[in-house]
């Protein structure tokens, strides 16, 4: 009978561990059980219903099932440090978004995008600035110039201090030399409510987040923070386009705790692709007004890098820290 306490303060320590089961799951044994996605928001916005719906998508391609765990709270960080502190072993994975990118700049976080290991970007919607309908401007010049003409009296809405929202619209601000009044709200919704009430002069949010009153007339939008001007909204230009060099939106990915292996890392990345291309995907995204964007591993580093750099600089000289 194999003494397994010898064995296990040996050299061959490793070898035993996985003959008895203990040591690391290996690619060809994973998943042997749920996988639970911790999406650090509430039930029912557009980060949960990502998640829930990749969740049911990627049946097809899973013998095991993902789970949806909500642990919203202080912004994200609540249900990000319960990933950060997890085993890494691709039991637990998050559900990122680009505040991650700026709460440690903040002084919100103790830790950033580097604590986890990338899987996929699923998602990406950029910023855009949106007006009343029956407001004197009718193109981001316009907009702009009575920004600068009117020091200090532009109100521009947004979803909450510090958030992306927020920042798309500060570095309009810190491209153009304009001065707004950043109005914050408890999320984008109650900001496009003041806007249509004329409470305020215009938001910086989503184009999906307006999109059912530019087709009403009641709003319009002068321009997209993106590289390319977006299908579903190709009539508005780009900031770009118009000489403005900002390129900045919201984002949501899959990620792991760092250190998790790499043979499991890369059936979660194959998981993740495979969903992504389904059709059922790709509709649902659409239905919830999200902007498909899915990102390999590489390109969903890439994009996490870029706004961790952005947003390290521009937030000191914005003088955002609380």
């Amino acid at each position: 009978m194999i003494n397994r306490r010898l064995i296990l303060s040996t050299p061959l320590a490793a070898a035993a561990a996985t003959l008895f089961g203990t040591g690391p799951a290996r690619a060809a044994d994973y998943p042997s059980r749920s996988i639970e996605i911790i999406v650090p928001f509430g039930a029912g916005g557009g980060t949960d219903a990502l998640a829930r719906a990749f969740a049911d998508v990627a049946r097809k391609h899973m013998t095991q099932p993902f789970v949806i765990n909500n642990k919203p709270g202080a912004s994200g960080v609540i249900g990000w440090s319960d990933v950060v502190n997890a085993k890494p072993d691709g039991y637990k994975l998050a559900l990122m978004t680009v505040e991650l990118t700026i709460l440690p700049h903040l002084g919100l976080s103790k830790f950033g995008v580097e604590e986890f290991t990338p899987i996929a970007r699923l998602n990406a919607d950029p910023a855009a600035i949106t007006v009343k309908g029956d407001s004197p401007w009718n193109t981001i010049e316009e907009f702009i110039a009575a920004a600068k003409k009117n020091t200090g009296e532009m109100k521009v809405g947004n979803s909450g201090n510090g958030s992306i929202w927020h920042l798309a619209a500060a570095s309009v601000e810190d491209k153009t030399g304009a001065k707004f009044i950043h109005i914050p709200y408890q999320g984008a919704a109650p900001a496009v409510l003041s806007l249509l009430g004329g409470h305020i002069d215009a938001v910086a949010v989503s184009p999906a987040e307006v999109a059912q009153h530019l087709a009403s007339g009641k709003l319009k939008m002068l321009a997209i923070m993106a590289d390319q001007r977006l299908k579903a909204f190709d009539k508005v230009p780009t900031l770009k386009e118009r000489g403005i060099d900002v390129s900045l939106g919201a984002w949501r990915g899959l990620g792991a705790p760092k250190g998790t292996p790499k043979d499991v890392i890369d059936v979660l990345k194959d998981v993740a692709q495979k969903t992504m291309n389904e059709p059922q995907m790709r509709e649902a995204m659409d239905k919830l007004a999200l902007g498909y964007a899915y990102g390999d591993e590489a390109a969903f580093k890439a994009t996490m890098a870029r706004d961790n750099d952005n947003f390290k600089a521009l937030i000191p000289k914005l003088n955002l820290k609380p």
